[in-house]
């Protein structure tokens, strides 16, 4: 049986889970394209903290980490069991890289529902989300992602959801679905690293946009889980969808399938 896929979601806006759109049926048709997961990693940028964790909780609670949006947003719940002895599974996997059980501090952020919404809304998956340690590398980073690919082969579906291009400063409301010249070119040369060499991942660094495109490091931190996974498989990626919003979001996604 093939390994189940992994992916990077760009996840966008948050109102993406009340909306049907282009994104939202690309992350659909990904969903409907493969068997059904037992159980989800998600790898969320808006659980960006000092330190790798995983929720180990029964029910982690559906987190609304965001502001000034319409009540309806607010008003998603996303009950996805949890899975404690998948926690511990991934605890091990990672040794010896630290990684902590969670159990009652995070959940689900939006970067994990917003995007499980659409492609499973019934919820009965169980979900986990594995945080983005801001002190480690981005080649540490990769090598955690790398140590997950055994998941692949036991049925877990690893989602690493975040964005490419993400400068929440330079956004641009008169530009839905459309990105600046920085931001394409920025897009264009991670597209190029991912659907080629991912292990190279780490020389966008030194593309010229890349203080424009990647201000913080959260949002573009889960591709290199993928990245990692690609080096494990020993397969590049292929994109899922492709594309900018408001100026300075990139919606690029990408699926690894073998």
């Amino acid at each position: 049986m093939p390994p189940m896929p992994a992916a990077f979601i760009g996840h966008g806006n948050p109102m993406n889970a009340l909306e049907t759109n282009s994104y939202t049926v690309a992350w659909r048709e990904f969903a409907a394209s493969f068997e059904r997961p037992r159980a989800i990693v998600v790898i969320s940028a808006h659980w960006y903290i000092n330190v790798s964790a995983v929720t180990a909780m029964e029910a982690p609670r559906t987190i609304h980490d965001f502001f000034g949006f319409p009540q309806a947003l607010f008003d998603i719940d996303y009950p996805a069991p949890g899975d404690p002895e998948l926690a511990q599974r991934i605890i091990d996997l990672a040794e010896p890289t630290y990684v902590g059980p969670d159990s009652d501090s995070w959940g689900l952020d939006h970067g994990a529902w917003s995007v499980l919404l659409p492609m499973y809304p019934e919820a009965n998956i169980p979900v986990l989300q594995l945080s983005v340690d801001a002190t480690k590398s981005i080649e540490q980073h990769m090598a955690l992602g790398a140590a997950l690919a055994p998941l692949r082969d036991e049925g877990v579906l690893i989602l690493a959801s975040g964005n490419v291009v993400h400068n929440l400063g330079q956004l641009r409301f008169d530009l839905p679905g459309i990105g600046t010249e920085w931001a394409h070119t920025f897009d264009a040369a991670a597209k190029e690293i991912m659907t080629n060499d991912p292990t190279t991942l780490d020389r966008l660094r030194e593309e010229p946009t890349y203080g424009l495109a990647v201000p913080t490091p959260d949002h573009f931190m889960p591709l290199a889980y993928l990245a990692g996974l690609a080096h494990a498989a020993g397969s590049p990626a292929s994109t899922i969808l492709e594309g900018c919003d408001l100026g300075s979001l990139s919606m690029t996604s990408y699926a690894l399938r073998s």
